[in-house]
């Protein structure tokens, strides 16, 4: 399995070489995340779009600079382009009176960017505790949880006898879940 550092070189490379799957998978990796945030503070779908994409011209360019280097995940750097974009979107349009740079004073970017990072962390350790749990805690846990699928469902796909022993099964992986992640957090 390539590591996170290696898998974002290649991407940016990739970028760097206008390459359709490395352009392709920082889109998928990252554009829900921005998304959410410009839906959160007063923007539309389309909004987030012309962020994003505004973003990734400006990853783009770095990119095919032999004295860029990245210090940060590619997902880190995407948003605090986009917040910042965003924010200054907003001032212009004017839904947001405040100056930016009050804004920056009062909210400053490090501190959401070092949040960010840590819960990306958090869900890196998840994804490691869910590849551990195996089956059949894996795929019930993503029915419930991704899928959305109610309890009913969930016992008809397992073979569960009712909706009460599919819940019971969620219980103990979760609980299963749980202690696998702890245990990597600790070690971290």
């Amino acid at each position: 399995m390539v590591n996170t550092t290696e898998h974002e070189q290649i991407l940016l490379k990739g970028l760097a070489q206008n390459d359709k799957n490395s352009i392709e998978s920082i889109y998928r990796e990252n554009y829900t995340s921005i998304q959410s945030f410009v839906l959160n503070n007063n923007g539309s779908v389309d909004d987030a779009r012309d962020i994003f994409q505004e973003a990734m011209i400006v990853l783009y360019e770095k990119s095919g600079l032999a004295t860029f280097s990245l210090n940060c995940q590619i997902k880190t750097y995407l948003y605090s382009i986009c917040r910042r974009l965003w924010l200054k979107r907003l001032q212009q349009l004017g839904r947001f009176s405040t100056q930016l740079e009050i804004l920056e004073e009062i909210v400053p970017v490090e501190e959401e960017i070092v949040d960010h990072e840590k819960k990306n962390e958090d869900f890196i350790l998840m994804e490691h505790a869910m590849g551990k749990i195996g089956e059949p805690c894996k795929s019930l846990l993503d029915a419930y949880y991704l899928q959305k699928k109610n309890m009913q469902e969930i016992a008809g796909e397992f073979g569960y006898t009712n909706a009460d022993n599919a819940k019971t099964q969620k219980y103990k992986c979760l609980v299963r879940l749980k202690k696998l992640f702890f245990a990597q957090y600790k070690n971290t």
